[in-house]
């Protein structure tokens, strides 16, 4: 008995990949930003005090100068749950993350090093770094650096799991949002792509523009002869001189997170550019907030920007007029003693009575582990009578709880189209809220395209990709080029056998600037299943010119190079594929097919078993893996497995014959019988099952 490789019983990528992307509109306006640096030519005092602080210092290129860490010794981790070794090196003033595997005989593999181009976190709390791709990508790094205990190496926050991105971890423009200032326009991509592209020169942090907003129309006023004070403040913005909610609402824009889980916590709207938020603007107008509704098993959950969603919850805050600024000069750090006063404001007899050498802060806001972050302890800004019965500050495991329930709105009512939009984004409330959705579309009759996507993405999410295809063509029909429903169609088009379709709205994806290295894999994967191999092959050249470690485009270059019928180079793919994502599912049960075909079962086992890890719901790589287990002489647990695939894929005849087969060498005549007889009920033209029936029936007789 020989293993069976066919190109149908690989694991192709079926649906194109289902990417969450940006949904703005471009503008090409001066916004009326200047250099920062222009802003210490009259405020040199605050600019130097500035610099010093958390904000002034969240961004910049890590240089010998500014280095903190150590390279040399204790920097060697390893990730248990991802098995996986990461090594911290400095070379020529360059610095970089090494990381590999251990193979089945102990040997390194899946080898990568990538270079850390800049530090993202001040280190007050921890420095993450990010690599810069040849196209313009910014990927975060696995391992970040936090000061605790004299400072250690240990992972980046979300990636303590088996199936994190390593490398491959795009930084947002979302994100970029809050841990710098703004880059200039000419430095981004369009902002209606999923692909956010950098450009060579970024700001080094958070400046005076992101709290005051542009600075242009100031600088010019300040630099005319004769100008009056009066007119060269008014043109630029004094948050100290806004409403409570507008003033607040500038500290928000980046503390308000009501949770990092998947819920969403805020939805920016679709007619915003993601830089495109000013001091002095309501917050609700650029993005709306979402929260877990209330009594959920979620309200003490402690996070990193839970500052502002934390204080509001305070009677300090509720019974009082008082803001971020009423404790926190952004423009220098702070000491107890300040705080202290601060409070004695309002609680003047508390403050003169308190212990000898005690501060409020200890008494009333702790110290406390983050739960998204767990090698972080931060300032519980819930200021509360009694500090908590717990260690407040003990290690915890990171964990991300999935929510599911109602979403509700933070703050100000939401527009009924998010707010519906927001149960279905991260599937918290799929079912009702795609029901919400298309009655919120129907009364709203929204003119754009981006709810009538919305709708089509939750129905893919809820498994209906044919009905979420007239949702699709809908929003194109209102905008023809939008890149989000194109991309999605063509993925509707592939789940639901239209491979034809597929390519026709891929080649439009594909052809658009800048261009964007999944849609043009995802165009290569509707080439191969249509059997156009060579059209498959010039894509995925240029999506890996663009990005060179796509694990999705390595594996359809496997692909592709079986059908060819040269093992050798697909087998090189599926491997390169494996070391850009050592968890991928579909690199991982091809390779193990292939090296199980040249009977080198022991590796074929280890990679099969990856990829059930991966995926736990591929019918086909249990199959597989059911057959190899049978050449292997391990009777038991590749019944369990031929059982499983049947279990997740009753119809197929196929493995209905190779568990009948498995079931004669067992002795098990009459339950084999039965297999026979459900492969054939499937496939009437089953010859294999045909002749295995009538040998199995004849035993029985003798």
């Amino acid at each position: 008995m020989n293993f069976r490789l066919t190109l149908a019983g690989l694991a192709l990528l079926t649906v194109a990949c289902n990417r969450q992307q940006a949904i703005t509109a471009s503008s090409k306006t001066d916004p009326g930003y200047v250099d920062a640096a222009t802003c210490a030519g009259c405020h040199a005092e605050i600019a130097a005090t500035y610099r010093k602080t958390g904000m002034g210092r969240s961004f910049f290129l890590p240089t010998a100068a500014n280095k903190v860490e150590d390279f040399t010794k204790r920097n060697t981790l390893f990730n248990k749950a991802s098995s996986r070794y990461y090594t911290m090196t400095e070379r020529e003033g360059k610095f970089y993350q090494r990381r590999h595997q251990l193979d089945p005989a102990g040997r390194e593999t899946n080898v990568v090093e990538v270079s850390m181009d800049y530090v993202i976190g001040s280190g007050n709390h921890a420095r993450t770094y990010l690599h810069r791709s040849p196209e313009g990508k910014l990927l975060e790094m696995p391992v970040s650096w936090y000061p605790e205990n004299g400072g250690y190496w240990a992972m980046s926050p979300g990636y303590d799991r088996p199936d994190h991105q390593d490398f491959r971890r795009p930084v947002a423009y979302d994100c970029m949002f809050c841990h710098n200032s703004y880059p200039d326009a000419a430095q981004v991509s369009d902002p209606g792509s999923d692909e956010p592209l950098y450009g060579a020169k970024l700001p080094e942090g958070i400046d005076c523009q992101r709290c005051h907003g542009p600075g242009k129309a100031h600088v010019e006023a300040a630099g005319k002869a004769g100008a009056k004070v009066e007119v060269v403040r008014a043109a630029i913005v004094n948050p100290k001189k806004l409403s409570r909610e507008l003033q607040l609402d500038v500290c928000r824009q980046c503390h308000m997170e009501t949770t990092s889980l998947r819920l969403p916590n805020a939805i920016r709207r679709f007619d915003r550019e993601p830089f495109s938020y000013r001091p002095g603007q309501p917050l609700s107008g650029y993005e709306l907030l979402f929260d877990h509704a209330p009594n959920s098993g979620f309200e003490d959950r402690f996070e990193v920007a839970h500052a502002a969603y934390r204080l509001e919850k305070s009677a300090c805050f509720r019974k009082s007029e008082m803001t971020c600024l009423t404790c926190h000069d952004p423009h220098k750090q702070e000491t107890p003693e300040h705080f202290n006063q601060v409070c004695g404001t309002c609680h003047a007899t508390a403050h003169a009575a308190k212990s000898q050498g005690a501060d409020c802060i200890t008494c009333h806001m702790w110290k406390r582990r983050a739960e998204d972050a767990v090698h972080l302890s931060m300032t519980d800004h819930f200021i509360q009578r009694k500090k908590p019965a717990k260690n407040l500050l003990a290690p915890v495991a990171e964990s991300a709880p999935q929510y599911k329930g109602e979403v509700v709105p933070y703050g100000a009512a939401a527009d009924p189209l998010y707010l519906a939009a927001a149960q279905t984004l991260h599937s918290s409330n799929l079912d009702a809220g795609i029901q919400r959705l298309e009655k919120a579309i129907e009364t709203e009759k929204p003119a754009g395209p981006e709810f009538h996507t919305e709708m089509g993405a939750a129905l893919i999410r809820q498994g209906h990709p044919d009905a979420a295809v007239k949702w699709f063509e809908e929003a194109l029909r209102r905008k023809s080029d939008y890149r989000p429903a194109l991309a999605k169609l063509a993925g509707a088009y592939l789940a639901t056998g239209q491979p034809a379709h597929a390519i026709e709205l891929g080649e439009k994806a594909a052809a658009m600037n800048p261009p964007d290295s999944f849609a043009i894999t995802d165009l290569a994967n509707a080439y191969l299943q249509m059997g156009r191999p060579d059209d498959a092959q010039r894509f995925l050249d240029k999506a890996l010119a663009l990005d060179p470690q796509l694990p999705d485009a390595h594996n359809l270059v496997g692909l592709e190079a079986l059908r060819r019928g040269d093992p050798t180079k697909a087998q090189a793919a599926f491997q390169e594929a494996l070391r850009h994502q050592p968890e991928h599912a579909e690199a991982n049960a091809n390779l193990a097919s292939l090296l199980a075909e040249q009977k080198d079962y022991v590796k074929a086992d280890y990679h099969f078993r990856l990829a059930l890890n991966a995926n736990p719901e591929a019918a086909e790589t249990h199959h597989s893996y059911g057959f190899l287990l049978t050449l292997m002489n391990r009777p038991v647990p590749a019944q369990a497995e031929f059982e499983t695939a049947l279990r997740l894929a009753p119809r197929n005849a196929q493995t209905h014959v190779d568990l009948g087969d498995l079931l004669v060498t067992r002795g098990q005549l009459v339950q084999a019988e039965s297999e026979y007889r459900k492969a054939l009920s499937i496939d009437p033209t089953n010859a294999e099952a045909r002749q295995a029936l009538a040998q199995v029936t004849t035993r029985q007789r003798r």
